[in-house]
């Protein structure tokens, strides 16, 4: 069994702020950097949207409208827990990885936020590599991207 990849970081926002700037995936996802179309080299991305309900879908949809399906909202629970199935780039599969972001106020304008992402054994025998490539990514993902966009 391959370890969760969890980072877990300080925002300078109240605990509502961190969870609708981070289900706001759009303002800090950098698509022009991570994206399906952009992967396949086919074409560029134009938006990401993330619907905001149990059993709701993370969609990228390219600029030709081809919607690339990134995950699948399990949890759904303002300002404290976010859950969702993630398979960016790798075909809909039941299972699959599993990204869970937790919610924690630090005090006034102070929140810990935690990323956790396991469930590798479903890429089989591509878990460690998966593990490998998401591990370094979420660096820059989460602990650059979204961590910007909340100290605005």
């Amino acid at each position: 069994m391959l370890d969760p990849v969890t980072y877990t970081i300080e925002v300078p926002c109240n605990q509502q702020q961190a969870f609708e700037t981070f289900v706001d995936i759009s303002s800090w996802w950098p698509l022009d950097k991570r994206s399906i179309a952009t992967m396949q080299g086919k074409q560029k991305p134009v938006s990401l949207t993330l619907d905001r309900q149990v059993s709701g879908k993370i969609i990228e949809t390219g600029e030709d409208g081809t919607e690339y399906h990134w995950g699948t909202v399990r949890t759904y629970d303002p300002s404290a827990l976010f859950v969702m199935d993630f398979h960016m780039g790798m075909p809909a599969m039941s299972p699959c990885s599993q990204v869970k972001v937790g919610f924690t106020e630090l005090g006034e304008n102070r929140t810990e936020v935690t990323l956790t992402q396991d469930n590798w054994e479903a890429y089989g025998n591509m878990a460690e590599m998966m593990r490998d490539g998401y591990g370094s990514s979420w660096h820059m993902l989460f602990e650059e991207a979204y961590k910007a966009v909340c100290t605005r």
